[in-house]
């Protein structure tokens, strides 16, 4: 078979050859017992040998105390962050202050 451009059929190769019917279920085996046949289920497993399981780990000890920490000093390198924070954010706010006031009086003036 080909397409209407002349090209193969893409469909062919899924297509069932011709004369290949499957042949139709005979009468006497459409009951339900030819339906479903029955299970039996899985097979039965052999036991396991003895000694099987792996040998018991002994359990590590329990975790050591962590230091203390020093609270005082936490607090005070804090402290001096947020100075060095402020300082340039200042710093850092003057010059935008310092800018815009220049671009205003270039546009006034």
């Amino acid at each position: 078979m080909t397409t209407r451009d002349g090209g193969p059929d893409p469909d062919a190769f899924w297509r069932r050859p011709d004369g290949d019917e499957p042949p139709s279920p005979e009468p006497e085996k459409l009951g339900k017992a030819a339906e479903q046949p029955g299970y039996a289920g899985p097979p039965a497993s052999p036991q396991p040998p003895k000694g099987w399981r792996p040998p018991m780990v002994v359990q590590p000890p329990a975790p050591r105390q962590m230091p203390a920490q020093d609270l005082h000093g936490i607090e005070a390198a804090e402290r001096s962050a947020r100075t060095v924070t402020y300082g340039i954010g200042m710093i850092a706010g003057a010059v935008l202050l310092i800018v815009t006031c220049l671009l205003c009086s270039r546009a006034l003036f």
